[in-house]
Formats: structure tokens, sequence, C-alpha cells
């Protein structure tokens, strides 16, 4: 296959999986915990997961949902500290058997954490017993040449995470004032802020 050729190919199975998603009650269950928790929302995951949890705590904290990133082997050496009995934890693994974050979720439980949302794909995925809600991926076929490059279950993770946040934003009704506050520079916070001059 040429690059080209590959590159097609990447971008039509990522395609092809994002569509494949089965937005469920399930996913509403999600955005509707999520809407009406009293703590923080912590993201988790490790490896590529970990960057996409990463992000998703940003555009959560910048469409109003206060949310962080726990990185799941820091939160070994003290780092769980953050959690309090209040908090939403979303986990983020393609696997579902990531020993650092079963780990991480196990130890959440003993403090008392409010509830664990899983998004996972793996059938037998040891996240799902530890999740209050699991949010399936689906399986996924990876375009990579070797099979193994996690490239279209990341682009999966991504969209659900993008997906949970926006209906996120939208149920809470947040205004583009709101957003505008959130943004005091840059494109966006000019964009938010341009309807509200007089």
């Amino acid at each position: 296959m040429n690059i080209i050729e590959r590159m097609r190919t990447v971008l039509a199975a990522e395609a092809k999986a994002i569509q494949a998603v089965e937005i469920n009650e399930t996913f509403e269950q999600a955005v509707l915990l999520l809407k009406n928790s009293k703590g923080k929302v912590l993201t988790t995951g490790i490896g590529k997961a970990g960057h996409i949890a990463r992000k998703f705590a940003a555009t959560l904290c910048s469409t109003a949902t206060p949310a962080d990133f726990i990185h799941p082997a820091e939160a070994a050496h003290g780092d769980l500290g953050i959690v309090a009995p209040q908090d939403i934890i979303v986990a983020f693994s393609t696997s579902g058997k990531s020993v650092e974050v079963l780990e991480m979720l196990e130890l959440s439980r003993h403090l008392g954490i409010a509830k664990i949302i899983g998004i996972t794909s793996h059938p037998d995925s040891d996240l799902r017993k530890l999740s209050d809600l699991v949010l399936d991926m689906g399986v996924i076929e990876e375009p990579c040449a070797l099979g193994l490059t996690p490239s279209a279950s990341m682009a999966v993770m991504n969209a659900i995470s993008d997906a949970i946040a926006l209906a996120l934003l939208e149920a809470k009704g947040i205004t583009k004032q709101e957003y505008g506050l959130r943004h005091h520079g840059g494109y966006l916070g000019r964009a938010a802020r341009m309807d509200n001059i007089t």
C-alpha cells in the first residue's frame, strides 16, 4: 500500500469507527450524572488514553465543568489525595486492563468516590467491573499496518469525550457570556464576547 492509500485508509477507518459507536441511554445517564454532580470530575488513563483523558479535563474546564486529570502512576505516590467523596472519575482505557488505572480506581473506592464512568472497548475489560457506567467504544480494528498503533481507538475515545463535553455544556445551559468568562485571551475569548458588546 502506498503512502496516499495508507493515509486514506487511516482516515476512513477512524471515521468508520466513530460512526459505529452506539450512543444509547447509558451515554445520556453519564451526561446527567456529570451535570448533577456536587463534586469535581476527575479523569484518568495511561499512555495515549491518558492524553485523551487530560484533554477531556481541559475541555470540561473550558465549558464550565470543574475537572482535573490524575495520572494513575502519580496517584500511587500521593496524587490520589485530590479525590473527594462527591467526585466522579471518568476512566479511559481501550483494553480496560491497564494495571495502574485499575489499581487507582480500586483505591478511589476506598476513599468513597461517588461514581466511576468507564470508557472502554474490550468485552472482557476489567474496567467494566469497576465502573458504575460503561460507555462502550465498540470493537475497533486499527488501520496500522502492524495492527498495533492505537489510532482508530483514540479517535473514538476523543470523539466520545467531545460528545460528552458538548452535550453537558448544552444540558447545563452554558451561555456565550459564561464561556467567554473562561476564555479571557485568544480567538475563542474574543469570539465569545463579541455578542455581548453593545
